[in-house]
C-alpha cells in the first residue's frame, strides 16, 4: 500500500560478460570522470553495450599498432632468436607507447 514505484533495474545477461582490461577501465573512467554519462548508460541499458565496444575496438587499434611499432623499433623475429632480451625491452617499450596513445584517445 505505496504510493510510489521502485522501478526494477537489473543487469541483462550481456552484463555479466566480461569485460576485459579496457572495457573495465573505461567504466572506472567513467564512473570517477563523467557520472552523468555513466548513469545515463547504465539507467538506458547500454552501458555494457559501450563497454563491450569500447573493448573491442582498443583490442583491434592495439594489434594495429603494435604490428607497426614494432617493425619500426627492429623487433623481428630474427632479433628475438639473435638478442631476445633486447627484444623483450623492444616489445615491452611499444606496448607501453601504444597503451598509452590507447588511453588518451579511447579510454
Amino acid at each position: 500500500m505505496s504510493d510510489y514505484e521502485i522501478p526494477a533495474i537489473g543487469l541483462s545477461e550481456a552484463a555479466t560478460e566480461n569485460l576485459g582490461k579496457y572495457g573495465r577501465m573505461r567504466r572506472q573512467y567513467l564512473q570517477a570522470h563523467k557520472p552523468g554519462r555513466y548513469n545515463s548508460l547504465l539507467l538506458s541499458g547500454t552501458l555494457h553495450t559501450h563497454l563491450s565496444g569500447i573493448g573491442q575496438t582498443t583490442r583491434k587499434r592495439l594489434e594495429l599498432m603494435m604490428s607497426e611499432l614494432t617493425k619500426e623499433a627492429g623487433a623481428t623475429e630474427e632479433r628475438k632468436a639473435r638478442d631476445s632480451m633486447r627484444w623483450v625491452g623492444l616489445m615491452n617499450t611499444c606496448k607501453a607507447q601504444v597503451e598509452e596513445i590507447i588511453f588518451n584517445e579511447l579510454i
